[in-house]
């Protein structure tokens, strides 16, 4: 199948990928009428001005997140704006209904500046009970999730950051298993110091792995930043190869300086750093790509709906890095150990009661 040509076809067939639908009865009868709009909704309206905590049992804000774009940072398409976003941000929605069974709006913003893209979702928060900040480009992206998340009362997810942290978590736990080696004595080379690169490295180092070097198009992340043949020193004697950077910059001899059983994550879309084939070559003993025509596809879509679904049941406000932890954990349990192979390192992308196991962990932190 030609995916971009049949893509074209649906979205222009179906005029979107979502709709919204009612929750109430039909409106049949002017009783009807007046529960669902004036004059019975004032009695909803006094209470919630009052007391607006109750807005999330009330109203849609319950379960109802917005997913905000200002297209500076979408997949490998670069700065496209916002129109270019919107298709996107609605197949993150779709995605958060399909598997997660929460609302989610597509917000895609006609501004680039941090100051205003915060002051736009600030005002816009009372509709939603969740912020899922989606393709916005390093280093803003930091800043708008950080001020967002000191000065809003719901929570706050920057997916390309958290999202990818989580799901490579749970990708290394498996894979440790596998190759028996341990967190405290492992050394992990991460490609890309963008947002998704130094959220995964914070989370690993949150997790216990002591020895994370960070390698950027400049050369290994450091005060003296002297290093210009970063990626190729960096992975001598390292375990784990993540990358989240650009197309076929891994190359076959540096596997092969690696220690033995080495792990590679090569994440890049729709390009990996090294294609699957090649790195088995050079002995890679775990190879997993964002893709899904190649085994252990290490793809967001198993975190944010179950997280938000729990996130939304439970009421939290606050999505911390212990939160991260147990749902990288959570997902990394959900693979039975007599499952678990390498070629086979999380569930299936569309294994729906994966969400279902996140959202229940989440419980536990009410």
């Amino acid at each position: 199948m030609d995916y971009k040509e049949e893509s074209l076809k649906r979205h222009l067939e179906f005029g979107g990928k979502i709709e919204i639908k009612n929750k109430f009865p039909s409106i049949k009868t002017k009783d009807d009428l007046s529960v669902a709009y004036t004059p019975g909704v004032a009695a909803v309206s006094s209470l919630l001005a009052k007391e607006p905590a109750k807005s999330r049992d009330y109203s849609i804000k319950g379960n109802t997140i917005a997913v905000v774009s200002d297209g500076s940072a979408v997949l490998g398409l670069g700065n496209i704006g916002p129109y270019g976003a919107l298709p996107v941000m609605e197949g993150k929605a779709l995605l958060f209904k399909e598997f997660g069974n929460v609302d989610a709006y597509p917000i895609v913003l006609a501004a680039q500046d941090a100051e205003e893209i915060i002051k736009t979702v600030k005002n816009i928060s009372p509709t939603f009970g969740g912020i899922n900040l989606e393709d916005i480009s390093s280093p803003r992206c930091f800043e708008i999730e950080d001020r967002l998340i000191k000065e809003l009362d719901i929570p706050v997810f920057h997916d390309d950051q958290h999202g990818t942290a989580i799901v490579v978590l749970a990708a290394l736990i498996n894979s440790l298993k596998l190759v028996e080696k341990k967190k405290e004595n492992i050394k992990i080379t991460i490609s890309g110091a963008g947002a998704a690169g130094i959220a995964t490295a914070r989370l690993l180092a949150k997790f216990g792995v002591k020895n994370i070097i960070l390698v950027d198009s400049k050369g290994i992340v450091s005060k003296s930043r002297g290093d210009l043949n970063g990626l190729e020193n960096s992975l001598k004697n390292s375990d784990v190869f993540i990358g989240v950077s650009a197309p076929e910059i891994l190359k076959p001899e540096f596997i092969k300086s690696m220690s033995q059983k080495p792990v590679i994550f090569a994440m890049a879309n729709p390009v990996p750093e090294i294609m699957p084939e090649e790195a088995k070559k050079a002995g890679a003993f775990i190879i997993g790509t964002g893709r899904s025509d190649f085994p252990n596809q290490i793809n967001n879509v198993l975190v944010f709906p179950g997280l938000f679904r729990g996130i939304l049941d439970n009421k939290i406000k606050l999505i911390t890095d212990e939160m991260k932890i147990a749902a990288a954990q959570t997902l990394a349990d959900y693979l039975p150990q007599d499952e678990l192979n390498a070629e086979r390192i999380l569930p299936g992308v569309l294994d729906k009661n994966v969400a279902r196991s996140i959202a229940q962990k989440m419980a536990d932190f009410k």
